[in-house]
């Protein structure tokens, strides 16, 4: 199994990232369960995509006024869950999601094909449709809108960084049935303390 002797979980991250990457591709290897607290107080999840890790965390981007933009509003402790299945691998990250500067996410938009940036404005994330109709309509509204202009980022869109708090790595082995857990866990002088166990 591989090992990192280091007490670092975004070095450790990035290795991994790497190492599915090249050798056991997955259909979506930057698909991430995010879960939040709804607002009715039950835990929610859906996919969101990783578009950028550093080391201060994860980014992905979504509608500000969607039903997780409004869940993170109100409390920002988030968690991560990746699911590598064909390398027998999975993180689990804690922390807190916090809104990206503007200009970072002015930055993104700016590199979205044009029909990414026509959905921005066009989907009314979580919110009830009575029919494919009106999309196709607000897409041909906003496509004349826009029509040999520069489509500008919609105030209600952007990105957010979760900064994490704890990750856990889980390695299976299939051959001993075996799994390979290491925990790092962020400390008020902000390192990270590492604990590695095994359970079958």
């Amino acid at each position: 199994m591989n090992i990192v002797d280091d007490h670092n979980p975004i070095e450790h991250f990035q290795k991994w990232f790497h190492e599915v990457d090249t050798a056991h591709p997955e259909d979506e290897i930057n698909a991430m369960l995010l879960s939040t607290k709804g607002l009715d107080g039950f835990p929610k999840s859906r996919i969101v995509l990783l578009k950028r890790f550093t080391w201060e965390g994860f980014i992905f981007f979504t509608n500000y006024n969607s039903e997780k933009g409004k869940a993170i509003a109100q409390d920002s402790k988030v968690s991560l869950l990746f699911n590598w299945t064909r390398s027998n691998r999975e993180i689990l990250i804690s922390g807190k999601a916090e809104k990206l500067p503007e200009n970072l996410s002015e930055g993104y938009f700016e590199s979205r094909p044009e029909g990414s940036k026509l959905s921005a404005w066009v989907s009314n994330q979580s919110k009830v449709i009575a029919s494919r109709k009106i999309l196709e309509d607000r897409l041909k509204e906003y496509e004349t809108k826009f029509k040999s202009k520069t489509i500008p980022k919609p105030d209600y869109w952007g990105g957010y960084i979760v900064k994490p708090s704890q990750i856990t790595f889980v390695e299976g082995d299939s051959l001993v049935r075996i799994n390979r857990t290491t925990k790092y866990k962020l400390q008020p002088d902000y390192s990270w303390s590492k604990d590695i166990y095994y359970s079958k």
